[in-house]
């Protein structure tokens, strides 16, 4: 029991830093997105979706500069992404869902593996801090998915087909592949971190 009260005392040390607190913003951003994005305002829900984007960059940006990472910032960075890619999948999915383009409604299925992936990394997050064994930080491979995750959706609900809010400029096999890339940049986002996970349980259990 000591070993676990230790790793949560050493988790809030130094934790009182601005890439937390931009962490935390974004947390707060998503129910607003969620709403404005139901309610058909498209466009104060891309501005929130392009500054929670911005916000995500600048953390990590700001945590390295002026070393202000910490091991709060290492879970609440990856949080903060699961719970806004998460929400954003799920929104993808009921917009895509009214489509009248077979397209289009194929592409809304592809979220699936979004919304499969972010949970397992929930659940699987929880389940490692319940063994006292703490998250690592986002791998590279990590943050490129994110990265092209902001950029696709932010594209299809700018000019996407059927649902862009300036137009429907982008054509429905474009739509089809960009969100297929994206997947697949999760995918290997989520194979990049099994190597650690399992590094980092055998070094957790080695010491029991």
């Amino acid at each position: 029991m000591k070993k676990e009260e230790h790793l949560v005392k050493n988790l809030f040390d130094g934790c009182m830093t601005i890439p937390n607190l931009l962490s935390v913003i974004r947390i707060i951003l998503v129910p607003f997105f969620a709403y404005f994005f139901l309610n058909g305002d498209k466009i104060l829900a891309i501005s929130i979706l392009a500054f929670s984007g911005i916000t995500d960059f600048l953390d990590g940006k700001i945590a390295r500069k002026f070393n202000q990472v910490s091991p709060l910032g290492k879970i609440l960075d990856p949080v903060a992404d699961k719970i806004t890619m998460l929400t954003i999948a799920v929104m993808m999915i009921i917009l895509f869902k009214k489509a009248e383009s077979p397209v289009i409604r194929a592409a809304g299925l592809i979220f699936i593996v979004f919304i499969v992936k972010e949970l397992i990394f929930v659940i699987g997050g929880a389940v490692m801090i319940g063994l006292g064994i703490r998250p690592g930080a986002a791998e590279i491979w990590g943050k490129v998915a994110t990265f092209v995750f902001y950029v696709v959706m932010i594209a299809i609900l700018l000019i996407g087909p059927e649902v862009g809010a300036f137009g429907q400029f982008m054509p429905e096999p474009a739509a089809l592949v960009l969100v297929a890339i994206s997947a697949v940049c999760t995918l290997v986002a989520f194979a990049s971190y099994i190597p650690a996970i399992i590094r980092q349980a055998k070094e957790r259990f080695s010491k029991d």
